[in-house]
């Protein structure tokens, strides 16, 4: 009885030191599947007005931190399109589209902008996100007409829209997805 005894002791200890590991590992992935519903950052960091002849440019300057989801559909193939709304004086409004792509075979990451023949190349992701802080988006000739210093609204969000169809509802609800970069007006006020 004394070794039966023993015995159970033991493999009773063994089974409380397996489900605490179990549980400690467990608790651990959940840590992990929480950082990975992290959602991404983007910033407007500069936004300035080039009226010119031809038409006006927006010179936009963004910093963007993509989540994991996001990360992982574009390492996937599958393009994230930005929306940028912009809104000026007399109710004029633009929507140019920022498109960002990595083709997998080749191994390259592109950049698809609204400007002229707007469309970059990237060895790196960490390249593709940097050259978001330096853009030049076509805006409609309307725009052509305000001084270089008229105020713009501008924002800019991930298009869950652009998805493909199984990705909308989780762009939808999953905090991972969400991708937006409060409205901000430029020139920023001095005093």
């Amino acid at each position: 009885m004394g070794s039966f005894m023993a015995c159970w002791k033991s493999t009773h200890s063994i089974r409380l030191r397996v489900a605490g590991a179990a549980l400690v590992l467990a608790l651990l992935a959940g840590c992990g599947l929480l950082a990975h519903q992290t959602p991404g950052t983007l910033e407007v960091r500069h936004a300035r007005l080039l009226p010119g002849e031809g038409g006006a440019e927006l010179e936009l300057a963004l910093e963007a931190r993509l989540s994991g989801p996001m990360q992982d559909a574009l390492e996937h193939g599958i393009p994230l399109t930005l929306v940028v709304d912009v809104r000026g004086a007399d109710g004029l409004h633009a929507r140019p589209r920022l498109e960002l792509r990595y083709f997998p075979l080749s191994r390259r990451y592109q950049l698809i902008g609204s400007g002229r023949d707007d469309e970059r190349g990237f060895a790196t992701r960490g390249y593709l996100l940097a050259a978001l802080g330096s853009l030049r988006l076509q805006l409609p000739p309307a725009f052509a007409r305000l001084d270089a210093d008229a105020p713009l609204r501008v924002a800019v969000a991930l298009d869950p829209g652009a998805l493909p169809g199984a990705l909308r509802l989780p762009a939808l609800f999953e905090p991972a997805w969400h991708l937006a970069a409060t409205e901000s007006t430029w020139p920023r006020a001095t005093r």
